[in-house]
């Protein structure tokens, strides 16, 4: 089938834009302060937080890299294994959330100072803001992608016009008004990829017609990667949600302990529609249009179904991605205001100041975002970097503050550096030897490092206290 551009599906995208602007606007006048701004004032319930933990993970990683790019490079079952992480992810947050609420931090660079101090602050604050940006440039570039395929602009344009869109509703009302359009574009997405998946199927011929006009590969377990290749896939979501300041930081702003259950419940639930529906989109793509883009895969398949449905399916493409992209990057403004402007530049910040200032960094770090997606070639490629560079530098350590209490400053500060650094040699100095992701590298390394210096250095770490309480 040969892929043409629908410019009338664009009119679901510019809906769908102005009703987020319109609400991001009005929430914005209830915000009574920094907390507010950052942390919703702790007033989400279950319905909001659901949809807030659902928009926020799947974003364009998921539509334009993740089950969509490996369902049409490499096959359906390789592609639905990408759930499988997720799904361990929602459950280990399940009985963390409690104690990531108990500690009240703005910041996972909050909780690991507690545990470890104030250097492991700086250094996840670093590493955090390097990851998070990698991550809201990709989101940017979907948009690229969304724009592309409806009206045959520029992806570098529409991409242009994503970064904006995206700046614009994380500057302009913070969690509280980004929690609310987030909750929206959740259940838009379920709507969209239920409706979708069997429309796919029927234009598509049939399950039959599609494994017919896909290569063998594909339908085997592991699509052609080997077995250390498949994990460099899977690892990275997993290390990343394990220790994702974003869901931290909307467990922290649930209303208790109760809706914070209830709302992971329920994103446990709709993942279980979503990723698999993503994956079976993009399979069906494969058939339909075997020489585009794989990142364009989910997307190319609203210009073959009815003008309605792809309409619909394009509108929750667009909510993916923007939820996602101002999550990110108010989270990581987040840490330059609290992490670095308010513990080195000024001190005596009013909560007014620090307000106006994290909108400043929202900005800034946008469009730094919108300046680095450039130098990556697919946005499978961006999505492993940062997801391993946060994996692997922060997930280990962070985990440790709750799951063992042995662990002590050394060890946490040594794991984040060393997960950082071998992830930086192994994707840049050796170029990702055997086309192999660094998580598989990057995770093993910080974990034994986390150990093995924790148990080197307990007694120094033991006489030290005493030192302190003498």
């Amino acid at each position: 089938m040969e892929l043409q551009q629908d410019p009338t599906l664009l009119w679901f995208i510019g809906i769908y834009a102005i009703v987020m602007i319109g609400i991001g606007i009005f929430m914005s006048k209830k915000v009574a302060g920094s907390e507010d701004f950052v942390l919703a004032g702790k007033s989400l319930g279950p319905f909001v937080l659901m949809g807030t933990l659902l928009a926020t993970w799947t974003g364009s990683g998921s539509i334009s890299g993740g089950e969509t790019s490996m369902a049409f490079s490499y096959g359906i079952l390789p592609s639905l294994m990408l759930m499988v992480p997720t799904l361990v992810g929602i459950i280990v947050l399940y009985v963390v959330a409690p104690k990531i609420r108990k500690f009240g931090k703005f910041t996972v660079s909050g909780i690991l100072e507690e545990k470890y101090g104030r250097t492991s602050r700086n250094i996840a604050s670093v590493i955090i803001i390097l990851a998070y940006v990698g991550i809201v440039s990709y989101q940017m570039k979907g948009f690229g992608f969304i724009l592309n395929l409806t009206t045959g602009m520029t992806v570098g344009t529409g991409t242009l016009i994503g970064a904006g869109l995206i700046i614009f509703l994380a500057m302009i009302g913070g969690l509280r008004s980004v929690s609310q359009t987030d909750a929206i574009s959740g259940f838009l997405m379920v709507g969209g990829l239920v409706i979708t998946v069997p429309t796919i199927f029927i234009v598509a011929g049939g399950w039959d017609e599609i494994v017919a006009n896909v290569p063998q590969s594909h339908m085997s377990a592991t699509g052609g990667l080997t077995t250390i290749q498949l994990l460099g896939y899977l690892l990275p979501s997993l290390f990343l949600l394990l220790g994702d300041q974003n869901m931290y930081q909307r467990l922290a702003s649930s209303k208790g302990d109760k809706a914070s259950k209830r709302g992971q419940i329920g994103w446990l639930i709709a993942m279980i529609i979503i990723s698999p529906s993503i994956s079976l989109i993009a399979f069906a793509s494969r058939s339909l249009f075997p020489n585009i883009d794989p990142g364009m895969a989910l997307m190319a398949t609203t210009v073959a179904m009815p003008v309605a449905i792809g309409g619909i399916l394009l509108a929750a493409a667009a909510s993916f991605i923007v939820t996602t992209g101002n999550s990110y990057l108010l989270s990581a403004a987040t840490n330059l205001t609290y992490d670095i402007y308010s513990n080195y530049i000024n001190k005596e910040a009013s909560d007014e100041k620090q307000l106006w200032i994290t909108r400043l960094f929202i900005v800034a770090l946008g469009v730094l975002a919108y300046i680095i997606i450039s130098y990556f070639p697919t946005v499978l490629s961006v999505q492993m970097y940062a997801y391993t560079v946060y994996g692997a530098g922060i997930t280990p350590a962070v985990l440790a503050v709750f799951f063992w209490k042995k662990v002590n400053a050394a060890g946490g500060i040594s794991s984040m550096a060393a997960g950082v650094i071998s992830t930086l040699l192994w994707e840049i100095v050796l170029g990702k030897p055997f086309e192999v992701n660094s998580v598989v590298v990057a995770v093993p390394v910080a974990i034994i490092v986390l150990i093995v210096v924790t148990l080197m250095t307990q007694g120094s770490s033991r006489k030290d206290a005493v030192k302190t309480t003498v």
